[in-house]
């Protein structure tokens, strides 16, 4: 089975504008598909900005609204996938969200964030139920969680049980938490034996500071591509036939002992 070219967008957009993120995304879009990629995975909430405050009830649209129907456009017309995250509108409810969809503008997967950081998220979003959303994109299965939940050592793991290979993590990762991005998604990659594509958000926005470091993690801990500090897209390899031969020398999801860790739940 071949690789599976990915490209991560580290960038924030422009806050509420959403036409001019989807340029950003349509330009993305056409450099990824020209670099061989069949994946394009933008950062948390590009379609509309991060710190838009009471713009979030005003941006929001359901999973099938104008943001969706945008976006499919451009994965048909530059043929790759795209992973984005979008405010999500579900009747009252709204939630912080991302959604794949296909290189023929079929939406595959939309996942809610389970566990939302600070007091912004957690006044503007509900939080969602389901931990393992996924879909099958050219024979490798694709996992979807949000920034935080990735820190949950939980939600990868589960993730793992349910034969994730390639877990995307649309981030708004924030100074001074860079760590997570240097050090956390690696382990969490080599702990659960997939692939962890990072991508985060860069730069001033409202009262945070998003650090960039966007990258993409293989099993063996070992970041196979990384973005620095300033808006930039980068390209890496997701090995099916490498994840397989990894997750046959690691022994952590044969020896694990369930029954010990009950008292976890």
């Amino acid at each position: 089975m071949p690789s599976l070219r990915t490209a991560l967008l580290q960038s924030s957009g422009r806050p509420g504008a959403v036409a001019e993120n989807l340029k950003t995304l349509d330009e993305a879009a056409a450099r990824a598909a020209g670099a061989g990629a069949r994946l394009l995975v933008a950062p948390e909430l590009l379609l509309t900005g991060y710190a838009i405050g009471d713009a979030v009830p005003v941006l929001a649209e359901p999973a099938d609204g104008p943001g969706a129907e945008a976006i499919a456009e451009i994965a048909v017309r530059h043929g790759l996938a795209v992973l984005y995250g979008y405010p999500e509108r579900d009747g009252e409810r709204i939630f912080n969200a991302s959604q794949l969809i296909g290189a023929d503008g079929v939406r595959l997967a939309n996942y809610r964030k389970t566990h939302l950081f600070g007091c912004f998220e957690q006044e503007w979003f509900t939080p969602g139920e389901q931990t393992v959303v996924q879909a099958d994109l050219d024979g490798i299965r694709i996992g979807l969680l949000i920034c935080y939940d990735v820190e949950f050592p939980e939600n990868v793991r589960a993730h793992a049980l349910a034969g994730t290979d390639l877990l995307l993590v649309p981030t708004a990762q924030m100074h001074p938490f860079q760590f997570v991005a240097e050090s956390v998604v690696p382990v969490r990659a080599f702990e659960s034996q997939m692939y962890v594509a990072y991508v985060n958000r860069t730069g001033p926005e409202g009262e945070f500071e998003f650090v960039g470091l966007s990258c993409l993690a293989g099993p063996d801990g070992v970041v196979r591509t990384r973005a620095g500090r300033g808006e930039e897209l980068v390209i890496g390899e997701v090995d099916p036939e490498f994840l397989a031969a990894s997750r046959a020398a690691n022994p952590y999801l044969a020896d694990r002992r369930p029954g010990l860790y009950g008292s976890l739940a």
